[in-house]
This record gives C-alpha cells, sequence and structure tokens, in this order.
C-alpha cells in the first residue's frame, strides 16, 4: 500500500476514534444534563406545590379543595409554546400527595388514590427526613416508558403531614434529547470532514516532498541534472541536502577514477607518439625526415592539449545541477556569433551557411556554455561537409523547447555508429583526412542540454547528410 495511503489511514483512524468517543460522550453527557436540569425544576416546583397543598391536606379537603381545582385547570391548559424548535401542547405533570403514613390522599390523575406509596423511593426518603427521587419505567422493558419522580414534604405548623411527589414523564424530554444529539452528531460530522480535508492536505504535502526526493534520487540514477529538493520542511530539506552531499561525494570519487582511467587511456597514443618521434630525432636523421617527425609532435601536442581542454570543460559542466550566472538570450544571435567566428573555417572549404530562424522566443542560459555547444555542431558540420558543400542552421519551436540544429550534406554516419555518437572519447574519421577527433565534443552538446533542460540527438537525413540537434527550455 502506497505510504501515503497508509499515512491517511492511520491519520483518520486515530481521529475518527478520538471524534466517536469524544461525541459519544458529548451525547451521553448531553442526555445526562438535560435530566439533571429538568430534576433541579421539578425540585423547585415540587416545594412550592407541596406549599400550596399543606392547607387543604391539614383540612382534609385535599381532593376537593382550591389546590385540587387549581391543579386541574392547570392541566387542561394548552401552552402552545415552541421552544428551540419543539412545540409544547400540554402540561405534562403528574401530582400525588401522601399523608404521614404514605397513603396517597391525591392523585392529579384519580388512579392511585388510597394505595399504600410508603415504600416508593420518593416517598420513603422524604418521611425520614431526606431528599426522595426516583426513576420509574412504567413498561419495565420500555426505556421510553420512564417517569422521574421528585418528592417535597407537605409541612403544617412545622409538623410534617404528609408527602408531595411530582412526576415527569422522560418522553417530554426525548425531542430535546434528540435535537441535542443530533446538533453534537452534526458538528461531529463537519469536524470529521473538516480533520479529514486537513489530513488529505496534510498527506497531500508529505507525498508531494516524499515524491520529490523519489524523483531527485531517479534523476541522480539516470544520470541527469537534478536540482535538491528542498521547502518540504526542515527535516525533509535536511534528508534532501544530506542525500545530495552523498551523492557528490560518491560521483566525485568515481568521477575522479573515471576520468584519469580515460585520460589516461587517450593519453597514450599521442604521448607513445611523442616518444617515438623523439627517439628518432635523437638519431639525427635527414632534415626532411626531421621536419615531419617535429610536425607530428606539434600534432600530438595539440591534440593532447585540446583533450585535456575538453575534458575540463566536459567535467565542469558534468559537476553543475543549474546553469551558472543564466542570461536571457536570443536565439539567432547565438547561431549569427557562432557563424561569425567560424566564418575562416568556412571560407577554407568554401563551405555556405544558411539559417532558418523560425523561433521568435528568448531562451534563458548560460551563453557561453550555449555557444561551445553550437560550436561543436558547427565544427562537425564543417568537418563532414564536402567542400562546397552548405551547412544549415536552424532554431524552431518546440512545444515549450527550443531546438537548435546542424545539418550537413556529407555523407552522414554509419547506423553502427549512431548509438554511440555522444559516448565519451568515440569519434569517426573525418573524410578529408582520415584523422578522429578527441571524442568530448558530442557529449560535451550533451552535458549542456541537459544542464539547460533539454536533450541532444544526431540523426542521418532523409535527403542525405547528418543532423545533430540539442534542445533547452525557452524563458
Amino acid at each position: 500500500m502506497n505510504i501515503s495511503v497508509r499515512l491517511f489511514f492511520g491519520y483518520f483512524l486515530i481521529v475518527g476514534l478520538a471524534a466517536w468517543f469524544v461525541l459519544n460522550t458529548f451525547v451521553k453527557e448531553s442526555e445526562l444534563g438535560i435530566r439533571q436540569a429538568t430534576e433541579e425544576t421539578l425540585v423547585d416546583t415540587a416545594q412550592v406545590l407541596a406549599e400550596m397543598a399543606a392547607g387543604d391536606l391539614a383540612a382534609g379537603r385535599i381532593e376537593h379543595g382550591p389546590f385540587a381545582e387549581a391543579v386541574r385547570e392547570a392541566l387542561r391548559r394548552r401552552p402552545q409554546a415552541e421552544i428551540s424548535g419543539v412545540y409544547k401542547e400540554s402540561v405534562d405533570l403528574r401530582i400525588y400527595v401522601t399523608d404521614a403514613r404514605g397513603i396517597v390522599v391525591y392523585d392529579s390523575k384519580r388512579a392511585a388514590v388510597g394505595e399504600d406509596f410508603s415504600q416508593w423511593r420518593d416517598i420513603a426518603r422524604v418521611l425520614r427526613g431526606e431528599y426522595g427521587a426516583r426513576q420509574t419505567r412504567e413498561d419495565p422493558y420500555d426505556p421510553s416508558t420512564s417517569v422521574m419522580h421528585v418528592a417535597a414534604p407537605v409541612v403544617y405548623l412545622g409538623e410534617r403531614i404528609g408527602v408531595l411527589s411530582l412526576a415527569k414523564p422522560m418522553s417530554s424530554l426525548a425531542p430535546y434529547i434528540e435535537r441535542a444529539a443530533g446538533r453534537v452528531k452534526a458538528s461531529g460530522l463537519i469536524l470529521l470532514a473538516a480533520t479529514a480535508a486537513i489530513g488529505l492536505l496534510f498527506t497531500a504535502w508529505l507525498s508531494w516532498s516524499i515524491h520529490r526526493l523519489r524523483d531527485y534520487a531517479r534523476a541522480v540514477a539516470s544520470g541527469h541534472k537534478a536540482k535538491v529538493p528542498t521547502g518540504g520542511g526542515r527535516q525533509l530539506s535536511e534528508l534532501a541536502c544530506a542525500l545530495a552531499t552523498m551523492r557528490e561525494k560518491l560521483e566525485g570519487k568515481q568521477y575522479v577514477e573515471r576520468y584519469v582511467q580515460n585520460l589516461t587511456h587517450e593519453m597514450k597514443s599521442p604521448l607513445t607518439a611523442i616518444r617515438g618521434a623523439a627517439e628518432i630525432l635523437e638519431g639525427d636523421p635527414p632534415a626532411k625526415d626531421r621536419r615531419r617527425f617535429v610536425d607530428s609532435i606539434v600534432e600530438q601536442a595539440q591534440r593532447l592539449q585540446a583533450t585535456i581542454e575538453r575534458m575540463l570543460m566536459l567535467a565542469r559542466v558534468e559537476q553543475l545541477q543549474a546553469a551558472e550566472g543564466p542570461q536571457t538570450l536570443q536565439p539567432a544571435a547565438l547561431l549569427k556569433g557562432c557563424l561569425e567566428l567560424r566564418r575562416p573555417a568556412l571560407a577554407a572549404r568554401g563551405l555556405h551557411a544558411r539559417l532558418q530562424l523560425d523561433e521568435t522566443r528568448q531562451i534563458k542560459g548560460d551563453a557561453f556554455l550555449l555557444q561551445q555547444a553550437l560550436l561543436n555542431l558547427l565544427d562537425n558540420a564543417i568537418e563532414f561537409s564536402p567542400d562546397g558543400g552548405d551547412i544549415e542552421l536552424a532554431a524552431r519551436g518546440c512545444g515549450d523547447m527550443v531546438e537548435f540544429s546542424v545539418r550537413d550534406h556529407g555523407d552522414g554516419a554509419p547506423d553502427y555508429a549512431l548509438p554511440q555518437l555522444f559516448t565519451r572519447f568515440y569519434s569517426l574519421p573525418r573524410p578529408a583526412s582520415g584523422k578522429k577527433s578527441t571524442g568530448l565534443g558530442l557529449a560535451l552538446v550533451r552535458e549542456v542540454a541537459r544542464l539547460h533542460g533539454g536533450e541532444a540527438g544526431f540523426a542521418n537525413h532523409p535527403e542525405g547528410g547528418g543532423e545533430a540537434c540539442f534542445r533547452v527550455a525557452a524563458a
């Protein structure tokens, strides 16, 4: 399973369990709080009614006196009250009064008169001088039939002569409890949705940071240029920098070893030729041979110098992760500048250069490196073109890239060489001289293209000759 999905599910599980626990507790506490508030109100009401009933109970007219008449009239009332969206249309109270022995002498429902309630908890505790209350189900198997009873002593002239008990059915509180529970649950769902959204954002942010590290590692593994990803938090940024440092150290060691081996290999042939020519010169050969061997030493020394210079430049480019001091450049100006620098070489071979500039967008990069890449392509085209031939230089748009291309009208490259043309130190013999170059020019072109977010390539043109190109990102 994807680590992002794991993180989200783990986060959501923890938040969901916490939310369920809090909501469940809050709903239970809300119901308990409503019941407690109702009981507190019933206590006050029972005390007032007990005081009002004291005179009629002492006079023996509790069933037919003013108290009973007032209760009957009160129970007939229709309050038509709207309480938080719940309509109350009746008075949901039951009142019964017992004498000092716990025998019911008055019942607002006229159902329990004469019965002995002295064992009921509310009556019994008040008769002992304590606070009395109870909650009893009319149907033992139906919780909705629960009724709350709160009792108060009936005192006359300082003497407890009976008990008044006030009963309130819990079913009348159900709408308020359900409404409160519904609001709590709705708020809980909104909170859960908000935390899920936050979790998704956090997971997406963390995944984005991890994916950047993954993409960076893949780019490094494939040899592409890549910037160290930052901005994913201090720890992830430090991890990215640590990976970059490790990469630089590992690559630096491998880079030095590889370049020393390559340079040693490439220097063997020129040094062997120089040493052989020097040994022959020590034997004082004829002037004609001496001139030939001196020219050979100069030629091989120049080859060594060119190899070292290009290797140093290639090494610098390969170590860069981004262009240094990027400038906004015009493709046309770059091509025209390269043509001007190679004007003598073109004239020496009688070559004609044509520009095709259908790209007006600008590019942003290292002017020197881009110029060196174009000069390498132009040098190859000059060397592989027949005398008096044409060379075509172009800059064209390719989506969000700008493509530079240089085409010659020579014989092109053999099929077996096409996959290896950009390999370091690989070179083909020049048609005019049969000699090979350092084999570093196209490798440098590819590295410059990658440094600028593009790629380089070479293909034989369908109409003859070879066409080398490289792309860079448009500004």
